[in-house]
């Protein structure tokens, strides 16, 4: 089988996934499919978790994770699998938008199939996106540790009390330059000296 059928059945099978066929028509299931039809504050409250409310989070996580003991979980399954569980409800509610002639047993066929196919994608997503919220953080507080530090210096240093402790120093540090370099040439000048020849008598 060649290169280019394997990736047609890829895609067919992707599309699989990511669509279901409700009388006759086509219900994508992957929420960034979309993206066409969003404006800029939708695309950024699907694509940033923590945008709804933790206890709607809370009670809709059997729903979505029957078989979890969530209190098992470590602190980062729990984060990743919560944001999972708002890709589930965020979706949906796009779906239900962009599908207003949906049926309430329609869209339960929606979510049945999104809870079997959707699950793992949403943790990846889910994943990534909290390892670059984290990492931005860590960058910007970095950055505000540097701006603190160059502020403090800037605000000592216009201190009349560092500037009386600062005026004495920088003498002596003027002394010390103006004095290495009077040796320093003085060195110099001893080694330019050239030794007269010694003449040999003649025997």
């Amino acid at each position: 089988m060649t290169a280019a059928p394997q990736q047609e059945i890829q895609l067919q099978r992707r599309l699989q996934q990511d669509s279901i066929q409700l009388a006759g028509k086509v219900v994508y299931l992957n929420p960034f499919l979309y993206w066409r039809r969003f404006d800029a504050n939708t695309d950024r409250w699907l694509r940033e978790p923590g945008q709804l409310a933790e206890d709607q989070i809370t009670t809709n996580r059997v729903r979505f994770y029957p078989e979890l003991d969530w209190e098992l979980l470590s602190e980062n399954d729990r984060a990743v699998k919560d944001g999972a569980v708002e890709m589930f409800l965020k979706s949906l509610e796009l779906i239900s938008t962009f599908n207003p002639e949906l049926t309430p047993g329609q869209l339960l066929e929606v979510e049945r199939k999104m809870a079997v196919t959707k699950k793992k994608a949403f943790e990846r997503w889910v994943s990534k996106s909290l390892k670059r919220r984290l990492q931005q953080q860590a960058s910007e507080r970095r950055r505000f540790d540097r701006e603190r530090l160059a502020r403090d210096w800037s605000e000592w240093m216009v201190l009349p009390v560092t500037r009386q402790a600062l005026l004495p120093l920088s003498a002596l540090m003027v002394i010390a330059v103006g004095a290495g370099w009077w040796l320093g040439s003085q060195q110099f000048c001893r080694q330019q000296i050239v030794q007269p020849a010694i003449s040999r008598s003649a025997g």
